[in-house]
This record gives structure tokens, C-alpha cells and sequence, in this order.
């Protein structure tokens, strides 16, 4: 995360910093980006650049928590809009997630982050959806789920299926880049892939 220095700047020079910061990580991932690039796009010193984030690390998973953010309030619309089905607020989901790959440069920073996905890119992606407190309960966001319809035994239950859609929903994701998918390729895969989770988690009506 950000110093408290970093929200003393106005909004112009934060978002000119995520902005070249963006740009970066769309040119490589993590591992191989350059603060000395980040700062002279920015147009700020090292110094400055220390003063905002510890490490690139944090300026880089900054940005994965702003676009975790942005996809968790798609989620929760799509629950609402979809009336608490989870596989439809997914697949709504997953379509607001790949739409903005027609921007080159978005779909170069997410191909970089799915490509060398690790466990804590991975969390920084699901926290906003799903996380589990102290006791192991679900975030409020379960409330809004219409668990009517599946075919579960309690909360726990409940855990495993959602966990099963998201690595089911992570897996298309990085297949996109992988394969270098069309939209309509990527969308396809994903919707027969939830209708066969369908079959299986939802009561027989």
C-alpha cells in the first residue's frame, strides 16, 4: 500500500504516477520493471518515489487492489441485477473483466499479472469478493447470494463452491492469454464451463 505521503499529492499527480506505473507493468511484469523507468515517465526523483511506496511491490499491488476493487462493485452489482445467482454475477463478471482488453496496454498489464500469477496476486485479486474472517464466515457480500437454488449444506459448503468458481474463473482468464483467445472465444469457454458447474450445484427443480 501507498505511504501517507502518496495522499497528500493531489489527484492529478497521483494518477499521473499509477498512470506511468501502469505503463510499466504493461511492458513487463513485476520482476523485471524498473523504478528508474516509473520515475522518469513520472517526471519524479527516487527520492520522491521512496517517499510514496517502500518498494515497486507496493506501487504494483496498489493496482491490483484498485482493479480488484472496480471488480468486486461489478460483482455485487451483478448479484443484485442477476437476483443473488452467483453464475450468472460471474459470468457478468468475467465479461466486465476481458471488455477492456481491446485497450492494448490494459490487456498487456493483466496478461503480465496472470502470467505470473503467485498466491498473493492471486488473494489481491479475490479479497474483495471472497475472504474469510477470524471465525471463517464469509464477507456481508454472501448475504446478497441466493442460496435457495444450490444444492449446499450451510456456509461451508458454500466456501467450496465459491472457491471452486474462482479458480474455475481464473483458469479462463489466463487461458485468454495463453491462447490469446477472441472475446467471443473466451466467453464461450467460460459459459459452458459455468453451465456444467450449474448442473451440478444447482437443486433439481
Amino acid at each position: 500500500m501507498p505511504k501517507k505521503t502518496f495522499f497528500h499529492l493531489s489527484k492529478d499527480k497521483q494518477d499521473t504516477l499509477i498512470q506511468c506505473a501502469k505503463r510499466e507493468f504493461s511492458r513487463v511484469p513485476l520482476h523485471e520493471a524498473s523504478i528508474a523507468n516509473i520515475i522518469k515517465d513520472a517526471g519524479i526523483s527516487r527520492g520522491s518515489f521512496y517517499q510514496y511506496f517502500e518498494e515497486k511491490e507496493d506501487l504494483y499491488y496498489y493496482l491490483l487492489n484498485q482493479s480488484s476493487q472496480k471488480n468486486s462493485e461489478r460483482f455485487i452489482a451483478a448479484l443484485k441485477e442477476n437476483n443473488g445467482d452467483i453464475f450468472e454475477a460471474f459470468i457478468d463478471s468475467f465479461q466486465f473483466m476481458i471488455q477492456n482488453h481491446t485497450n492494448q496496454e490494459h490487456k498487456n498489464f493483466f496478461r503480465n499479472a496472470f502470467l505470473n500469477m503467485n498466491y498473493k496476486t492471486e488473494k489481491t485479486f479475490t479479497k474483495n469478493i471472497y475472504e474469510e474472517n477470524r471465525d471463517n464466515h464469509l464477507l456481508p457480500i454472501i448475504g446478497l447470494m441466493n442460496t435457495e437454488t444450490l444444492n449446499i449444506q450451510g456456509e461451508r459448503e458454500l466456501q467450496h463452491i465459491l472457491k471452486i468458481i474462482i479458480a474455475v474463473t481464473f483458469d479462463n482468464l489466463i487461458q485468454i492469454f495463453v491462447k490469446d483467445l477472441t472475446y467471443e472465444e473466451a466467453l464461450k469457454n467460460y459459459g459452458e464451463q459455468m453451465e456444467l458447474l450449474k448442473r451440478g450445484f444447482k437443486k433439481i427443480q
